[in-house]
């Protein structure tokens, strides 16, 4: 079975920059898209952006605005979710998770994202 591992989330302040990332494991085929999701507290998990191992990125532009960048590494196995000029609007817990249909399946158990003002 796949297993997703989050990792690289942390505290900055706004304005601020993290680099987010997804290690894909186990499984007989690489899964075809990662998605990148995350949950506010209190709130319902959200979609932020999914990429394939081609690098085709697909973003939710009214939370991302030109400030996220999704990346994959095929041979690494790995997607990345580059998040520059944070804001407070972002904190949340991150998640990557397998992609089909443009539904999110397995998922990692989350990296913590923290914007402070």
């Amino acid at each position: 079975q796949v297993q997703l591992e989050e990792s690289g989330g942390g505290s900055v302040q706004v304005g601020g920059s993290l680099r987010l990332s997804c290690a894909v494991s186990g499984g007989t085929d690489l899964p075809t898209v990662i998605g990148w999701y995350r949950q506010a507290p209190g709130k319902a998990r959200e979609f932020v952006a999914q990429v394939d191992w081609d690098g085709s990125g697909v973003y939710d532009w009214l939370k991302t605005k030109g400030r996220f960048t999704i990346s994959s590494v095929r041979d690494e196995r790995r997607v990345y979710l580059q998040m520059d000029r944070l804001s407070p609007e972002d904190t949340a817990t991150y998640f990557c998770a397998v992609v089909v249909n443009n539904r999110p399946l397995f998922w990692g158990r989350g990296t913590q994202v923290s914007v402070s003002s």
